[in-house]
């Protein structure tokens, strides 16, 4: 997993068919999906459940490129070694779910993960600026976590940019999730975001069956993006 600042689609399999997640992987990637965003949800930190590490190993075989998996779930530590072990090439835990997130990043890069750090909507780009010399991502979300098919939340945008300032030239992502379209794509990409996390926006109108839509979805979001690309 090489860094560059490029535009990166991530489609997230929340919005996949659950009964078929394989070839749903293989068919976004086949589209032109750069990772795979898999949205894990505990329903406590979050008011809703999804996936654990056994369905982590068992999509891996079917990504060739990067599982980016973002852990909405608190506790967090105890089941970081279980995710890098099921294949996670990025584990993203929150900053509000534990009072000791320089030590989850520390065991996040300890499993051989890459260590990414979200934000919840309220949460300022400030609560993370001692952490940027030990994360390789930073996650804003742009709706409360919990659901896909959220509005977008539009003063994440500029939170965006403080992020993008605070980087500067560290070899870090700054990815967006929540609300991601060709509307709303430029925005956070013009505010230096190169990761975009796109669920309904992507899988609307196709199938395993019928994965050009997924392509064009994709196709659309990345050229609203990259239109703005700095």
């Amino acid at each position: 997993m090489t860094f560059d600042r490029s535009i990166k689609i991530a489609p997230s399999i929340l919005s996949a068919d659950f009964a078929n997640f394989g070839a749903e992987c293989e068919a976004i990637e086949a589209q032109g999906a750069d990772w795979v965003h898999v949205d894990v949800m505990d329903g406590h930190f979050v008011p809703n459940i999804t996936f654990g590490p056994a369905t982590c190993a068992a999509i891996r075989p079917h990504i060739k490129g990067v599982m980016d998996v973002h852990l909405m779930i608190a506790p967090v530590d105890p089941y970081i070694e279980a995710f890098a072990q099921a294949g996670a090439d990025v584990i993203t835990a929150h900053v509000e779910a534990t009072p000791h997130i320089h030590r989850t990043m520390q065991a996040i890069r300890a499993n051989g993960a890459k260590a990414g750090i979200a934000l919840n909507p309220a949460t300022p780009a400030s609560s993370i600026e001692y952490l940027l010399d030990m994360v390789d991502l930073v996650c804003v979300m742009t709706v409360n976590p919990g659901f896909g098919g959220q509005k977008f939340i539009h003063s994440q945008v500029d939170k965006v940019r403080q992020l993008r300032a605070m980087i500067g030239d560290r070899p870090i992502h700054i990815e967006i999730d929540g609300g991601v379209d060709p509307t709303t794509a430029p925005l956070v990409a013009n505010a230096g975001a190169d990761v975009l996390v796109a669920g309904s926006a992507v899988f609307r109108g196709g199938s395993v069956s019928n994965p050009g839509p997924y392509g064009d979805n994709i196709r659309n979001i990345r050229t609203a993006a990259v239109s703005v690309e700095t």
